[in-house]
């Protein structure tokens, strides 16, 4: 498996919040992750499938492991279930703990220009794209 040839597997922005995702992936902590579909929608790039393969990134640009993808789900933000949050191994323990996180996050500058939306809010109908991952490979 030539890691160069996989997508890239990012999670949040370079920095010490990446650092703690990715070490939750390599430890098996972080089975899960959340992204907003209007993230895939405005790059024009198509949905994650289950059975894709990616070259997670660390904050250097380094490919430090390889997930694969279990299970995608497109939902509401109110319907992130417990299961899924608990499996993101971000340490919440409720769906509004997960939610005040998240969306800090999404609200962020960073976010928001990614999004190229600086008024940008989520809300109850703003769907999440749920996924479900396997560690298959660390390097």
């Amino acid at each position: 498996m030539d890691l160069n040839d996989l997508p890239l597997a990012e999670f949040a922005f370079p920095g010490p919040l990446r650092d703690q995702l990715v070490a939750a992936v390599l430890s098996g902590a972080k089975t899960s992750t959340s992204a907003l579909v209007l993230g895939y929608e405005r790059d024009d790039e198509p949905l994650p499938e289950a059975g894709r393969r990616s070259a997670v990134v660390d904050s250097e640009g380094r490919r430090v492991a390889v997930i694969e993808m279990t299970e995608v789900r497109v939902v509401r933000l109110a319907d992130i279930d417990l299961r899924h949050v608990v499996d993101e191994g971000e340490g919440d323990e409720s769906v509004a703990q997960w939610r005040a996180g998240h969306e800090e996050f999404w609200h962020s500058p960073e976010s928001r220009e990614e999004l190229g939306d600086p008024g940008f809010t989520v809300d109850d109908d703003t769907r999440v794209l749920a996924q479900r991952f396997r560690l298959v490979h660390t390097v």
